[in-house]
């Protein structure tokens, strides 16, 4: 029996190459193309996301309807398309607010060690030693149900973690020999940590970030799913898809499409985490 020829090395590495390069693009359009929607999706929406129609209540999927229409007859695609600025922005915000508060805990942790490092290391574990969907119930819960506080509660689970990670960095460079020149001449804490430490933990912590995107979408989600996050009439994925699970078996696209938008940004967003590691490994 003839046997088919194994390729060369180099054309196998060739097509593995050039298959990587095309999901690299194919994910970057993709954000791009999320973003987009995010910025104009309350403008393109067919309908207006918030307008009730009770004469065109639980209609299915169709031309005049993409994603069919809710049990108040509004148009499920433009609700959807109109949440997509507010899930980016919730999860952007959490980020970014768990981001400014863990580097600087965990930078003066770090830096200063001591009794300081002490107190903001047991901090942390009381919150690391809780379930983060479970304490972000909580809090919202303690808070009141509101998209804001669902955010708060879910950066207050989130920064521990970028503390974590920065004081473990700042704990191998603090000794190195450039920081000591850098004191040597004078510098002080603060310029030594923002000008020579911070800029070289970047690259661990954008990944960190970038790999938490996903996390913190579907936690959002799942806290406005349970009531704990927006509240009606505003559009989110996660309350719609809670809207529609009690007409699951007769009106399945209430709550189909905004989970198929969850799973579908959740799918970009490890893309672009997998594009931005491998073009960091390459140039660092």
């Amino acid at each position: 029996m003839q046997q088919t020829p194994a390729l060369p090395k180099k054309e196998t590495v060739h097509k593995k190459r050039s298959a990587s390069k095309f999901l690299n693009v194919f994910y970057l359009v993709l954000g791009i193309g999320l973003i987009l929607l995010a910025v104009f999706g309350w403008k393109i929406a067919p309908y207006g996301p918030l307008k009730i129609d009770m004469a065109d209540r639980f209609q299915p999927p169709s031309l005049a309807h993409w994603f069919g229409t809710d049990y108040l007859g509004r148009d499920v695609a433009s609700r959807t398309m109109a949440a997509t600025a507010l899930d980016l922005e919730s999860c952007l915000v959490i980020l970014s607010l768990a981001t400014l508060i863990g580097v600087t805990i965990g930078a003066i942790s770090g830096y200063y060690g001591g009794l300081i490092d002490e107190i903001f290391m047991r901090i942390s574990d009381v919150f690391i030693a809780f379930p983060g969907l479970i304490l972000a119930m909580a809090i919202a819960a303690a808070l009141g149900p509101n998209l804001i506080n669902a955010m708060i509660a879910l950066t207050v689970v989130w920064w521990p973690s970028y503390a974590r990670l920065v004081r473990g960095q700042v704990l191998s460079l603090r000794e190195r020999e450039f920081i000591q020149a850098a004191r040597s001449l004078g510098a002080g804490d603060g310029w030594v940590i923002f000008k020579h430490i911070l800029p070289n933990i970047m690259i661990p912590l954008t990944v960190h970030i970038a790999t938490n995107a996903a996390p913190a979408l579907v936690t959002a989600t799942a806290l406005s799913f349970i009531g704990m996050g927006a509240q009606a009439p505003t559009p989110e994925w996660g309350a719609m898809v809670s809207d529609g699970r009690q007409y699951m078996l007769d009106s399945w696209w209430m709550s189909t499409f905004p989970g198929l938008a969850i799973a579908v940004t959740v799918i970009i967003f490890n893309g672009l985490v997998e594009i931005i590691r491998s073009r960091l490994e390459e140039h660092f």
